[in-house]
């Protein structure tokens, strides 16, 4: 059974934590790459664990980074597969680590950066109970065709994607946002002009607010 491990953060303001948040990298990437959010997110997330695991195979298309599943050759059908598989691993993850904590689902925020945006989108919908939020980065939707038949909570969903983004087109981001509305998730979108394949301040501003948001909606209910 493979177990997923990477960097951490504990909450800024000491304690127990009160939300997890955790990070998931892009292809060919790290654990290291994501957690670098952690200390600007938790001025907003004060109570938050960050955790930044690393993906479970080793990515076959670089000798140091992890991937979550293969692009290479790969049909739409076997990407699909691949983040089913890489689900499962990351599901066992999640909830090993909310009970550890005695966190609850709403509790839980994913945030992701391209393929990490996937595996956030793919997981974080069909969990049987909502997590708090889902914030994804430069990514797009896996599946989309088959989401309203899987899908199994409705989480508030908040995606951002530059314009210039030369890896991960920024078109899909409308794609992702209508089949997201058409099957009833709430969701919003931040177009960064003329960002290319990466993380902007104000896209991650947005994107400490909306989590903060988020958590807020989920203590006040």
């Amino acid at each position: 059974m493979i177990e997923l491990s990477g960097p951490s953060q504990a909450p800024a303001a000491g304690g127990k934590a009160k939300q997890l948040v955790v990070l998931l990298h892009g292809y060919g990437s790290n654990g290291e790459d994501l957690i670098g959010l952690a200390p600007f997110f938790a001025q907003a997330l004060p109570g938050a664990e960050f955790l930044s695991p690393n993906a479970p195979f080793p990515c076959e298309m670089s000798a140091f980074g992890f991937q979550w599943f293969g692009f290479e050759g790969r049909s739409p059908d076997m990407l699909l597969g691949g983040a089913q598989l890489a689900g499962q691993i990351l599901d066992r993850f999640l909830d090993a680590e909310l009970a550890r904590r005695g966190l609850s689902a709403r509790d839980l925020a994913l945030v992701g950066f391209s393929q990490g945006t996937m595996m956030s989108l793919h997981v974080g919908l069909r969990r049987p109970q909502a997590v708090g939020g889902i914030l994804g980065f430069s990514g797009s939707l896996i599946g989309p065709d088959v989401l309203e038949a899987e899908i199994r909570s409705r989480p508030p969903v908040f995606l951002v994607h530059g314009t210039a983004d030369q890896v991960v087109p920024h078109e899909v981001l409308a794609a992702a946002e209508q089949v997201l509305k058409a099957v009833g998730v709430p969701v919003e979108t931040e177009s960064r002009p003329g960002l290319v394949h990466s993380i902007d301040q104000v896209g991650a501003q947005k994107g400490a607010l909306f989590l903060r948001r988020c958590f807020q909606a989920a203590a006040a209910n």
